[in-house]
């Protein structure tokens, strides 16, 4: 049976947590492979609404078995916030899986996050302060403490001792902080030992038994592709591979596993933090979008930066990852509209590129060559059928795909579980 992955295909808050809850009432294990409680997933069943930062949103579907594996960098206190959470309203979180070899993230990675961030000044990348790219750092750096460290008190001694020598000097001496004592962290840290014991597994043989078993495994990308620590708009980048390609590093399942690769989409395009984004829209459109789409973050409530779709964008995330259908989110935002442009391509000092630029610097300065499309002004929200959508609505989406690179297989039509459009199958 397959191994499907879903990623965002722009810059993140595409959608992925309602595409994920879509289908996974058809799959048996949903994993989170990377990230950590920097971004956020928004589902919405009924009357509820839940927000999820670290857990996978396959955690609302009875019968699924959610996994945070390997490549997932973790805030122990924030994994217990949310299971609590879930817990008083009633979901069952008692399936959730953790990998041994996940990093996990301490105080002392949180602070550095934000004592970095402000040293920075203009040139501060907009991280959400949450610790995440100091923990990547320290397990590039081997310096990391790993989830089973913290049943052996002896190696975690070891390993948080070896990671303050230097960072202390640094808060110390650089930033003007106090120094973080040792038995603080290791204290921290051991008391979560025994609530999280009965979690954590060998996830990467988990979920290769499940794929023997024929059972279907989704892969819930955290982030998105233009937020790829390699192939996204550097520095302004998450610490992670939160491409398609990173499903199997950040899970142990080899790549010949994967059967579909599931791309987000918006309507149109957000972003939040810090970089270049051509078809950004700093006037009253730009808000008019934020506001009809609520725009503003799931984790950290910062309005995001809005703009048009961009196809060259997602025509770079199609290939990048090998996507082999995408989810439009948000279509009903974009009702009223008299007319909606599409970034088409780029112009770089009088050079236009259908692609995007390889030098950074070049797409910093691209300004977007749109193409225009009618709008329509009936609600969407009840349509169910692709049939059902006004005309300038089905013209629209079939240009966006056209230009994309991928079949659109479904459209969202508003913000609840069921307010969607299925058109392919996105398991078949």
């Amino acid at each position: 049976m397959p191994a499907v992955v879903i990623i965002g295909a722009q810059w993140g808050d595409e959608g992925k947590g309602k595409a994920t809850d879509l289908i996974a009432g058809r799959i048996d294990h949903v994993v989170k492979f990377n990230g950590g409680n920097n971004a956020g997933h928004t589902v919405v069943i009924g009357n509820e609404k839940y927000a999820l930062h670290l857990l996978p949103s396959g955690i609302l579907t009875d019968g699924v078995t959610p996994v945070i594996a390997n490549g997932v960098v973790i805030d122990l206190e924030v994994l217990f916030e949310e299971i609590d959470a879930l817990s008083s309203r009633g979901i069952d979180v008692s399936k959730l899986r953790v990998s041994a070899n996940a990093h996990v993230i301490t105080s002392y990675h949180r602070t550095l996050d934000k004592v970095t961030e402000r040293f920075l000044g203009k040139r501060q990348i907009g991280t959400t302060g949450r610790g995440i790219g100091p923990t990547y750092a320290d397990k590039i750096n081997r310096v990391g403490i790993r989830v089973q460290d913290i049943f052996d008190e002896g190696i975690l001694r070891q390993k948080v001792e070896g990671a303050l020598d230097l960072k202390n000097h640094l808060l110390v001496k650089i930033y003007n902080r106090r120094a973080i004592p040792v038995d603080d962290i290791v204290h921290e840290l051991l008391s979560y030992a025994e609530r999280l014991r009965p979690m954590v597994c060998d996830t990467s043989l988990l979920l290769h038994e499940a794929l023997a078993e024929g059972k279907t495994v989704l892969f819930e990308g955290g982030q998105a592709t233009m937020l790829d620590v390699d192939h996204g708009t550097y520095p302004f980048v998450t610490s992670s591979n939160s491409t398609a390609g990173g499903a199997s590093t950040g899970s142990g399942i080899g790549p010949n596993a994967i059967t579909r690769v599931i791309g987000i989409v918006k309507a149109y395009t957000t972003r939040v933090g810090s970089g270049p984004f051509p078809t950004e829209l700093d006037n009253d459109e730009g808000e008019r979008l934020r506001q009809a789409g609520a725009e503003f973050g799931t984790t950290t409530g910062r309005p995001r930066r809005c703009g048009w779709y961009d196809a060259p964008v997602a025509r770079y995330s199609a290939r990048i990852n090998g996507v082999t259908d995408f989810v439009v989110t948000k279509l009903d935002v974009l009702t009223g509209l008299s007319e909606i442009p599409v970034c088409v391509a780029y112009q770089v000092d009088g050079v236009r590129f259908d692609e995007m630029p390889v030098n950074q610097s070049d797409f910093h300065h691209a300004t977007p060559i749109y193409e225009n499309f009618p709008g329509w002004t009936d609600d969407i929200s009840a349509a169910r059928k692709f049939e059902d959508l006004p005309a300038n609505a089905q013209n629209y989406v079939r240009a966006i795909e056209s230009m994309s690179g991928a079949r659109i297989s479904a459209i969202g039509v508003g913000p609840a579980r069921d307010e969607i459009i299925a058109i392919h199958d996105l398991l078949d």
